[in-house]
């Protein structure tokens, strides 16, 4: 049965006493802003559907020493030596980047392809450690250097690192080995049932990272939430500073120079408070995206960032932005390159995604339904976009396991933990359209719950089912999962999945909780070029119908309709979508096609967000 409040309550104190003792607590932060070497490039590989590189015959994990092991030497030490796996540049694969795109032969492959780097590194000074960094690895990564393993990392989107024991690396020739398996299954998350493509491989960046033996692992530096109204007086910083390594010492100074903000604290175990006044802060928003350089120093290490500061709340039925009321032009975008079918990575695609999005008029992306490339997060800093980030809790999942609430906290963790220094993000998401349940709701909960104790500045949500059956021409968002968001989020497809569109015109929406209500997904399909009359399939002209009658039904959603992001930006790669006249493959329902091509549907809302953006400032809904 559900708990109550009071078990709750003391549920909840030991997971978060008990968490932060466990797993996920080595994550740097701010990669971009450490000494490294990039591994990105070339790398060689091999495929291993049948796992010989990893099992003996009868099926049992090979030994660490084991010349056959794949993540050992593939160099003979005499001509007799037996050696039936090999590493050239015959076989190359590009990290970052998906194996699906790259070799005609691996576009439905899922399985195991062994990659190998070679490279050599002098260190920039004496005691340093080091650590292997990767942005994310789909799904499962073994990590191999020199022949000694570091670690296994599972979850196809987050990032990951281990540190390298002192004498294993060296100056040349070193070789670094990784496993990677993106087989699906039913006790991982997502689980075996998704509606995208399954691209696997190292997807993001590789780097060598050299850090002083004591170092700043991770900060968390924001906006203090006053008591009252946000000014000039009562503008404050707080957060925390993390350290990692040999125990920390002495002080830590944090600057804001274009403020002339220069405060020292003294350090105080493994983390350590901070928190100051800052009148002349100015607050960042879609439309002042101010970003301030912010460095954090100690007598060994230093990191600097850009950093926003700004609130987010929800206040009864409003949603507010730095405590005026806020519409959200959404869209949800998959961490995808239709044009090049492969995986979204890096700054140039995440570009191509985020102004595609402000084309539209939109405020904020909801990035599904998984964390996408840092990239992308950061350019939404800079340039003023809203983020609501996922983790891939989607559909049906076994939610009786606790082995996969640990998976689902880890990745929300490292989530979490990577970009807790953005502005743009207000919305942390726990999942996706999950079946209504009494073990569902306590599992959701409990990732709502560990999602809070993480970072209690932003908002928790998760996409959540409709009653439909609930009155005539009204449809109630009651899951009992509303009680503990903060945001109301639901997806409707009223006129693709069941009826035609016009049933919007006698449609009407409610809930019985007292929040801020959100469209997180609503589209229909249509192949980029087919036209027909608005009554065909798939033809421009019924997903521009479907938009029609949707925005007329948006613009008499009840006082707490906080915004929409249609689905969805572009068409994107699906197994489950096999319609061979229409789909081949694709869900077609993007705003714009898989050559970039906007549909007619694309005008639709680009005109609704334009009157929206006209009614106050561009990001108030008046």
């Amino acid at each position: 049965m559900i708990l109550t409040n009071k078990k709750w309550l003391l549920l909840c104190l030991l997971v978060t006493f008990y968490g932060r003792l466990s797993a996920q607590d080595s994550l740097i932060t701010n990669v971009f802003s450490r000494k490294a070497m990039s591994l990105n490039g070339a790398w060689q590989y091999i495929v291993d559907p049948y796992e010989t590189g990893f099992y003996d015959y009868r099926y049992k994990e090979l030994k660490e020493n084991n010349p056959d092991a794949y993540w050992n030497t593939d160099k003979q030490a005499n001509k007799t030596e037996k050696k039936e796996h090999g590493y050239n540049d015959k076989y190359t694969l590009q990290v970052p980047g998906d194996w699906n795109h790259q070799k005609p032969e691996f576009v439905y492959y899922e399985g195991t392809i062994w990659y190998k780097k070679s490279f050599d590194y002098k260190p920039a000074n004496k005691g340093s450690r080091f650590f292997i960094y990767f942005g994310a690895v789909n799904y499962r990564a073994d990590v191999y250097l020199n022949g000694k393993k570091l670690g296994t990392h599972i979850g196809g989107f987050t990032p990951f690192n281990f540190e390298i024991p002192p004498t294993l690396l060296k100056e040349t020739e070193n070789f670094l080995v990784v496993k990677v398996d993106n087989k699906r299954h039913a006790d991982d998350v997502p689980t075996l049932n998704t509606d995208w493509w399954n691209y696997g491989g190292i997807t993001r960046d590789v780097k060598l990272i050299e850090l002083p033996q004591t170092y700043l692992q991770d900060y968390f530096i924001q906006l203090k939430k006053p008591a009252g109204k946000i000014n000039a007086a009562t503008r404050e910083v707080e957060g925390w500073i993390k350290f990692g390594g040999a125990a920390a010492t002495g002080n830590i100074t944090v600057s804001i120079p274009e403020l002339k903000i220069k405060k020292i604290f003294a350090v105080s175990g493994g983390i350590t408070r901070i928190s100051f006044k800052a009148p002349k802060l100015q607050l960042w928003s879609p439309d002042n995206p101010k970003l301030y350089r912010v460095v954090v120093e100690t007598a060994t290490d230093k990191v600097e960032d850009k950093i926003g500061f700004r609130l987010i709340e929800a206040s009864g039925k409003q949603l507010l932005l730095n405590g005026q009321p806020l519409f959200m032009r959404g869209i949800c975008i998959h961490g995808e390159i239709p044009q090049q079918v492969r995986r979204a990575s890096g700054p140039e695609d995440a570009r191509q995604l985020i102004n595609q999005a402000k084309e539209l008029g939109s405020n904020m992306v909801r990035l599904a339904h998984y964390p996408h490339d840092e990239a992308i997060t950061r350019l939404a800093d800079s340039v003023g976009v809203l983020v609501w980030s996922e983790i891939p809790v989607y559909w049906t999942i076994n939610f009786a396991s606790t082995d996969v609430l640990n998976k689902a906290k880890a990745q929300l963790k490292e989530m979490i933990t990577r970009d807790h220094n953005r502005a743009s993000i207000i919305i942390w998401s726990v999942g996706n359209e999950t079946p209504v349940s009494e073990t569902r709701t306590n599992f959701m909960r409990s990732l709502i719950s560990e999602a809070k104790s993480l970072d209690p500045t932003r908002l928790v949500s998760a996409a959540l089912e409709v009653n439909y059956a609930s009155g005539k021409d009204v449809n109630v968002i009651d899951d009992p999962l509303g009680q503990y968001v903060d945001l109301i989020a639901f997806n409707e497809y009223l006129g693709w999945y069941g009826g035609s569109p016009d049933k919007c015109r006698t449609t009407n929406w409610a809930t019985p909780y007292n929040k801020p209500m959100f469209i997180s997904e609503t589209g229909a399909g249509a192949k980029g070029g087919f036209h027909a009359d608005s009554l065909t399939r798939f033809g421009e002209e019924y997903q521009e119908w479907y938009f029609k009658e949707q925005v007329a039904m948006f613009k008499r959603m009840p006082a707490n309709f906080a915004g929409v992001s249609p689905w969805v930006l572009n068409d994107f790669r699906s197994p489950k979508r096999n319609n061979p006249l229409y789909q081949e493959g694709w869900n077609r329902k993007g705003l714009y096609d898989d050559k970039g091509n906007k549909k007619k549907a694309f005008y639709i809302i680009k005109a609704y967000y334009e009157e929206m953006a006209s009614k106050g400032k561009n990001y108030y809904n008046k």
